[in-house]
């Protein structure tokens, strides 16, 4: 298939590309920043894109002066997200065509995301796929979160392949950024949380598609 000639390594973003979970986020800052008498600022979601889980907590710190250590500020991210990930968050519709057709067609599979290690693989696991991908990576595992490349060219390595025979998939601009830095074939999946920014995802992409089941449909 023309898409998918000479990649020998597929890599996924998780949230609003491999899960459909963008929107428990807004909710968990809703929630973190009220319980200490901050409203959630308009263009913060933007703000904190592609950083990394320790970056974003870095953030919130500096941004709202909190009193917290960095650990503490994690961990409660994963204690208010962790029921969400292991029983309502599901994937993305379609996604496993991909994975399918990666699977059938020897071409490796890794995640790269800027979400904790924890509930990356509590979600995983908890919708059976944590078998799939022979290289699981978070952005706090490399120097800089997206749109740096760090956390893409991370996973090649484990992967061994070139970043040139990779595909990454991302919903938002700052990980389509650094999939393109990384020297990667990049496709923009549509989130909804990222709709403000499509032209700019569309203009950086290679491809942008809706559902998962268009790349196929558009490539022969």
């Amino acid at each position: 298939m023309e898409c998918f000639e000479n990649i020998k390594a597929i890599i996924f973003d998780l949230d609003g590309t491999l899960v459909d979970s963008m929107w428990i986020w807004k909710q968990v800052d809703i929630d973190f920043l009220e319980k200490r008498g901050h409203e959630l600022p308009e263009n913060l979601q933007k703000d904190i894109e592609g950083m990394s889980f320790t970056e974003t907590a870095e953030y919130f710190t500096e941004r709202f002066k909190l009193k917290e250590s960095i650990d503490e500020i994690k961990a409660e991210w994963n204690e208010m997200a962790s029921r969400f990930y292991a029983e309502e968050i599901k994937l993305k519709e379609n996604v496993h065509l991909i994975i399918e057709y990666a699977t059938k067609h020897q071409i490796k599979l890794g995640i790269g995301t800027s979400n904790s290690r924890e509930l990356l693989m509590t979600v995983l696991e908890a919708n059976g796929i944590s078998g799939a991908f022979q290289s699981i990576r978070t952005s706090c595992e490399v120097p800089a979160g997206k749109p740096s490349p760090d956390i893409f060219l991370k996973v090649a390595e484990d992967l061994e392949v070139h970043p040139s025979e990779c595909m990454v998939f991302e919903d938002t601009h700052a990980g389509v950024l650094a999939g393109k830095r990384a020297g990667m074939k990049t496709v923009a999946i549509y989130d909804e949380l990222s709709e403000p920014y499509a032209e700019a995802i569309k203009q950086d992409a290679d491809f942008y598609i809706y559902s998962y089941n268009e790349l196929f449909e558009s490539c022969h």
